[in-house]
């Protein structure tokens, strides 16, 4: 991230479900992230630039002058990875620079070493290379990372809130990266005409004297900050009410969802919601507040379709092992005929493919 002042979090018109989901995700990192969805123009990279002025404080391990560890506090930052990153800038590798001038081998850490206790955002994270993408996806979902070159080895830790944006008309992304997302937000545009003025106004007003337009939102702003900084405080005691875990559970198996991360993110997202209002119980109108955001895209009618015809595959086994072919078949072949004679001049033929198919049936 440049230096250049962020566009006020709170100055951005409309568009409370992005704000909610950022604010959330900001609160517990549990809820998985967040992937905003939406054309170009409605305000997705500058809601995320714009977290800086709320970014909680976090206890951090760097190193002194010396090179000696220690631990120190300081606000959440923002790593933005470029969209042509290489794999040995996103997980780390050999700093070329030492290797060419000292003639040695230095491991240097990477992207994700970097977004550790911080905000990762990728910009059209639907463009991404899909190596360096599920590299990422690994770092999160393990919380380190682990760089091998020859004979040297690094293990990194890579606790990050993953943030990531895309525009639909370029592309979808893999379901594996799409499940990967706690919560979704369509940042859809705004077509009320007065939002849309007002969008310009501030705009305007920020770009004239960016310092005296944060200035104007700067008491809204740092109450929002202490808000975050309360409610992370809080959320280790925050439980959900056994009723809520039913409802919850019954809402996904209603949609069919088939994935357990949705649960995992509606039910963290549920308790970031409860500690925003400082409150030690999520309860079903949290549950219901956050559903949208969790459950929105989960649905699969690819894995429903592959299900049912297992479903199918497997009725048929059961009935195999379970000796209903074979009793079906006994039935069929003790099935007395009556007896023929010469005398009334009747022939039956055997109809074509009717043991072909007996065999089939048999199997």
């Amino acid at each position: 991230m440049d230096e250049t002042l962020s566009y006020p979090f709170l100055a951005i018109v409309g568009q409370a479900e992005l704000k909610t989901a950022l604010v959330l995700t900001l609160i517990n990192p549990q809820v998985g992230g967040v992937l905003l969805i939406g054309p170009y123009g409605v305000g997705k990279t500058t809601a995320v630039r714009g977290l800086l002025d709320v970014m909680p404080s976090v206890d951090v391990e760097e190193t002194d002058e010396a090179g000696n560890p220690v631990k120190r506090r300081r606000p959440m930052r923002i790593i933005e990875l470029p969209l042509n990153a290489r794999m040995e800038d996103v997980v780390g590798g050999i700093n070329e620079r030492v290797a060419l001038e000292q003639q040695r081998v230095m491991l240097e850490e990477g992207v994700l070493a970097r977004a550790h206790r911080n905000v990762l955002y990728i910009d059209e994270v639907n463009l991404l290379d899909a190596r360096v993408v599920d590299a990422i996806l690994d770092a999160a979902a393990q919380g380190r990372t682990f760089v091998r070159r020859g004979p040297m080895t690094r293990l990194y830790p890579s606790q990050f809130v993953l943030i990531g944006s895309m525009n639909p008309q370029e592309g979808a992304l893999r379901p594996q990266i799409l499940d990967r997302f706690g919560l979704r937000v369509w940042v859809a545009p705004l077509m009320d005409r007065d939002q849309r003025l007002e969008i310009y106004r501030r705009a305007r007003r920020f770009r004239e004297n960016p310092e005296a337009f944060r200035a104007e939102y700067a008491d809204e702003t740092g109450k929002l900050k202490q808000e975050i900084a309360a409610a992370r405080e809080i959320l280790p005691q925050v439980t959900i009410d056994p009723a809520a875990e039913r409802f919850a559970i019954d809402c996904i198996q209603r949609l069919a969802i088939p994935s357990h991360r949705a649960e995992i993110a509606l039910f963290e997202a549920a308790r970031a919601r409860a500690a925003a209002d400082f409150r030690l119980t999520a309860t079903i109108d949290d549950i219901r507040y956050v559903a949208i955001l969790a459950l929105r895209q989960r649905r699969s009618v690819q894995i429903d379709e592959y299900a049912a015809a297992v479903a199918l595959e497997d009725a048929a086994i059961e009935r195999v092992i379970t000796g209903d072919g074979a009793v079906a078949k006994r039935r069929r072949h003790s099935r007395k005929k009556p007896p023929l004679t010469r005398e009334e001049g009747v022939t039956l033929p055997t109809p074509a493919g009717v043991v072909g198919q007996d065999r089939s049936s048999d199997t």
